[in-house]
């Protein structure tokens, strides 16, 4: 019986074994790109503007910052700035999906544009029904993805303009996203000193800097510590104690 679904399993099309991989992705991006689509119509911009938004920019938390911007007249230089800082940490995403990507040809643009949090979590354990369309699926699964944020921020642009209603707070629905993320790391046991030191230097910075000058020194001193303790584990994983009982060695 095993063998025969696992025969089923390999007949099953790229696109549907995209499809089914996505689908955790499907509920939360509907959900959270309507609320972008509604803070975004409330704010005087209408449904074109939030399917150009997600589809040329397409990074959720910088869309919600980006209606802020939008709205309180910010300069190109402050945008440019902002976008490094809240998107900071696809750079190390990035180096992560580097061995995978290199060799994905015409799929390579998009891969990358579209490597959001949610994606990464659904390509970086390098599972692929086929080894021959790795690079085909890695595609489908983004774009499925990103499909789902846009057709979330049409509806929710559209649901503000038929029944408006007061939007005040409903840009917490990312930060309630990272909250749950973090969550998600934190149940891990080997997790918890990577999200611990974020927690510890981001408090810091909060005292030192206060609650407006704190993100870019917190974004800094989190990047340093993080590779500081990535250095301590592979020196620690090259050089073992031969003291330690669970060296086969001694």
């Amino acid at each position: 019986m095993a063998a025969q679904n696992q025969k089923q399993q390999k007949k099953r099309p790229i696109a549907a074994e995209a499809f089914y991989k996505s689908i955790p992705v499907m509920g939360g991006y509907l959900i959270l790109g309507a609320g972008f689509g509604i803070l975004l119509r409330s704010s005087g911009y209408g449904v074109l503007w939030a399917a150009a938004m997600s589809v040329l920019i397409y990074a959720g938390s910088m869309q919600f910052v980006g209606v802020s911007l939008l709205t309180g007249g910010a300069s190109v230089l402050s945008a440019l700035i902002m976008t490094i800082i809240v998107n900071a940490r696809h750079l190390f995403y990035g180096i992560s999906m580097i061995d995978r990507y290199k060799k994905s040809g015409r799929y390579k643009p998009y891969l990358i544009f579209a490597l959001t949090d949610e994606t990464y979590s659904l390509l970086s354990d390098g599972e692929v029904p086929d080894e021959n369309s790795a690079d085909q699926y890695r595609f489908l699964v983004s774009l499925f993805n990103q499909c789902y944020w846009v057709t979330g921020s049409i509806i929710g642009s559209l649901i503000g303009n038929a029944l408006p209603f007061a939007t005040r707070g409903i840009e917490f629905s990312m930060t309630a996203l990272f909250i749950a993320s973090f969550t998600e790391q934190w149940r891990e046991k080997k997790n918890r000193p990577s999200a611990a030191a974020g927690i510890i230097c981001s408090v810091i910075c909060l005292l030192v800097f206060g609650p407006d000058r704190f993100l870019i020194p917190a974004m800094l001193l989190i990047t340093g510590v993080l590779t500081l303790m990535r250095v301590f584990i592979n020196e620690e994983s090259h050089n073992p104690d031969p003291y330690r009982g669970d060296n086969h060695n001694a």
